[in-house]
């Protein structure tokens, strides 16, 4: 017997979160519950504004009738499902069948925004590679180059994960470029999308010597995961792009082509962040994923994250929106 419910959350976030051109106040999405005899399963759809093709109104709607017809006993074919949708309710029907994996992998790549001494003490803790992150491409260019130079020369055993959105120019790529010393650049274990377009994202890597790594170039359409000069990672935002099954897909694909992959959220609840935790572990044990959003938040949902003390929303105090 088959029974299915739609909660809708609302959580507060940090008061300095901006996406592209807008401040987040609030993060709201879905939560999808299933049970089919004993066996429950979550799974989290959460649109990302200014990023996601759909809103979440869009995705409700779209939820609802797919549980609908779940509960009927149909089987899904998400392949044409709004992305948030295919992840969240791929998610739920994974655990549900008790294929997604417990365990997690909660390391997260500290984010690099001051004092070059307290990425020291957070680094000194990490075990294996030394993963550091910084956001570029928001402040000017020159700035950006002599911030990732200054910890490369203080830490030379980093390795920094840069992430540009796309906001460059080629002209302003290069200025970032030229204040990155020549014997540092490979301290830079990749730069996210540094350009407007592919072709001149490829053709600055070819140019610096500097690694590149797909964000939103992987779900551009068309996209094809390959091998080329330059490019070392791509990175998979589950959210944006859809189905788990689509998601592990491209990391077979990376993995053939010599790339690695990256798991990174599109700032879910902590419940989803678990469940990509968990996913990444499964999917790309080797590799720190992206998941230190956790941090945006001022309030957790259900499932807390490891040592965050933010207090704990739960599934039973929110409002089901739908139920079967």
């Amino acid at each position: 017997m088959r029974s299915a419910k739609l909660y809708q959350y609302q959580l507060p976030m940090d008061s300095g979160v901006i996406l592209r051109n807008q401040r987040l106040i609030t993060r709201e999405g879905w939560i999808v519950e299933l049970r089919s005899g004993d066996a429950v399963g979550f799974g989290e759809i959460a649109p990302l504004p200014e990023f996601s093709q759909e809103t979440a109104e869009q995705a409700g709607e779209q939820a609802q009738q797919l549980l609908d017809s779940w509960v009927q006993g149909d089987e899904w074919d998400l392949s044409s499902a709004l992305p948030s949708v295919a992840f969240g309710l791929s998610m739920a029907e994974l655990e549900l069948a008790g294929e997604l994996p417990a365990e997690g992998n909660y390391q997260v790549a500290p984010l690099c925004s001051g004092d070059p001494d307290d990425l020291v003490i957070a680094l000194s803790k990490m075990p294996g590679e030394k993963i550091a992150k910084i956001k570029v491409g928001m402040y000017e260019a020159v700035r950006d180059g002599m911030v990732a130079n200054m910890f490369i020369e203080a830490i030379p055993e980093i390795r920094l994960r840069l992430d540009a959105n796309r906001n460059w120019t080629p002209l302003k790529a290069q200025q970032f470029a030229k204040y990155v010393k020549p014997e540092h650049r490979a301290g830079i274990a990749f730069l996210e999308e540094p350009c407007k377009t592919p072709a001149d994202s490829l053709a600055f890597a070819q140019e610096t010597g500097i690694n590149i790594a797909w964000d939103e170039t992987v779900r551009d359409e068309g996209f094809e995961v390959k091998a080329e000069p330059g490019v070392v990672a791509i990175v998979i935002k589950p959210s944006l792009i859809g189905s788990v099954q689509r998601c592990a897909e491209l990391v077979q694909q990376a993995h053939k082509a010599g790339l690695t992959a990256v798991i990174s959220s599109s700032m879910e609840s902590s419940l989803g962040l678990n469940q990509l935790a968990r996913f990444a572990a499964w999917q790309t044990p080797a590799v720190i994923p992206g998941l230190d959003t956790m941090q945006l938040f001022k309030a957790q949902l259900e499932t807390p994250w490891p040592d965050c003390e933010l207090p704990v929303t739960s599934l039973a105090d929110l409002e089901v929106v739908w139920q079967k």
